[in-house]
């Protein structure tokens, strides 16, 4: 039964939705301010956090911040209906998705669905790491190595890797990797995979662009060296 924080200062939005979720054999624990919120992510291990952009005090943003300096639980994000800022500064940061507000509490669902099918999926067994230049992936662990050093990724920038990885010096297109990588079809103006292959290649410093190529109008491949 997978375990849930929700991070939201309506009470009775909280109240609404976790009813609903756990209808749908969700375990949900919730909390209603941003510090509260923070520490009870790190206190225990859950599946996926829920977490609205705006509460007083400290917001979605900066919660999102300090946890994934720590942790690299799944985050869906609910943002203010219609704000691209929102969700374009919200993958920026480390999210794994985003819902507008109000949501509907059937989508909300099938985007946890889609997350923890992409998370916790177990990875074939005859692969046991995927070596690429000076990157390991180890999909058992859901681990990355980059220059003999870990890299702390996100879920989803974990599985846009894995899956260039696994296509080596291919060009794959970005619905391929929407589908693949973060669980859900490509839609327009959808810049999901652009943020969160941005991030990806900060992390992988100075030769990020030599590594993961941009191919124009076709999509993204990993140099194979």
């Amino acid at each position: 039964m997978p375990n849930i924080l929700l991070i939201d200062d309506d009470v009775e939005l909280c109240e609404m939705l976790a009813e609903y979720l756990e209808s749908e054999s969700f375990t949900v624990n919730m909390v209603h301010d941003g510090h509260s919120g923070m520490n009870q992510a790190k206190a225990e291990n859950y599946d996926a956090i829920i977490l609205d952009v705006m509460m007083p005090e400290m917001d979605g943003f900066s919660v999102l911040k300090e946890l994934r300096k720590y942790i690299a639980t799944p985050v869906l994000m609910l943002t203010a209906k219609g704000d691209d800022v929102d969700r374009i500064v919200g993958l920026e940061m480390g999210a794994d998705d985003y819902l507008p507000k109000p949501c509907n509490p059937r989508e909300l669902v099938a985007r946890l669905k889609a997350i923890l099918r992409r998370t916790q999926t177990a990875p074939p067994k005859t692969v046991d790491v995927i070596k690429v230049n000076d990157i390991e992936i180890h999909p058992a662990s859901r681990k990355a190595i980059y220059q003999s050093e870990n890299l702390p990724l996100t879920s989803s920038e974990y599985n846009l890797l894995e899956v260039l990885a696994m296509n080596v010096g291919t060009v794959v297109d970005k619905e391929t990797l929407s589908e693949q990588a973060l669980g859900k079809k490509l839609t327009e103006y959808d810049r999901s995979i652009d943020m969160h292959l941005s991030k990806l290649r900060q992390k992988l410093g100075d030769d990020s662009q030599e590594l993961i190529q941009t191919v124009r109008g076709k999509g993204y491949q990993l140099s194979g060296g």
